[in-house]
């Protein structure tokens, strides 16, 4: 795996790994804000044609927009990140997909659980989103357009916008080829 946007501190231990968000980091493209933001942490490997990944992700979000999660980046105006964004002291399951104009979608959680588990499965040109609070029983957030391409990077993400960085730890992150039958 390799670093898009290292973060100044970072470890990986008994397999899971352990970030810190550096302050003023985002990924976001033009729509509503008018600006372009690419400097978010990405810990990725690269990813032929479709696949399954998933992470169990905890954050000790404090600011507003601090967010962990999963990202599939096929190039700076084409990507999209999922998991929690801490919104006015509330985590919110977020989707920002990009086609050079970001958009964002999000639902709130009922509590603001200590983890979430997060799912994406890659088939051509759609991304599924799905979430879980507890790693058994999962919901579909989001199916996403992304534009095809023979090679994807697919990491664990996170970023801290406007406040002054905060601890995510990703655990259990795997990325496979998708299974012929779950085509």
């Amino acid at each position: 795996m390799q670093w898009l946007n290292e973060p100044k501190r970072w470890q990986v231990e008994a397999g899971a790994i352990h970030v810190h968000a550096d302050p003023g980091t985002d990924f976001w493209r033009k729509t509503h804000y008018g600006f372009i933001r690419d400097n978010g942490h990405v810990y990725y490997e690269r990813v032929q044609g479709d696949f399954t990944a998933s992470v169990k992700v905890t954050g000790a979000y404090r600011d507003l927009y601090d967010q962990a999660g999963l990202m599939v980046r096929l190039d700076a105006e084409h990507w999209l990140k999922t998991g929690i964004e801490y919104v006015h002291g509330q985590q919110f399951v977020s989707a920002v997909v990009t086609n050079d104009f970001s958009d964002w979608s999000v639902a709130p959680l009922p509590q603001n659980p200590p983890s979430i588990w997060l799912r994406l499965i890659r088939k051509a040109e759609a991304v599924e989103i799905f979430y879980s609070l507890n790693g058994a029983d999962y919901t579909l957030l989001r199916i996403a357009y992304l534009l095809p391409g023979d090679e994807a990077m697919v990491g664990v993400m996170c970023a801290a916008p406007d406040g002054g960085g905060f601890d995510a730890v990703f655990e259990e992150f795997t990325v496979a080829p998708l299974a012929a039958e779950d085509h």
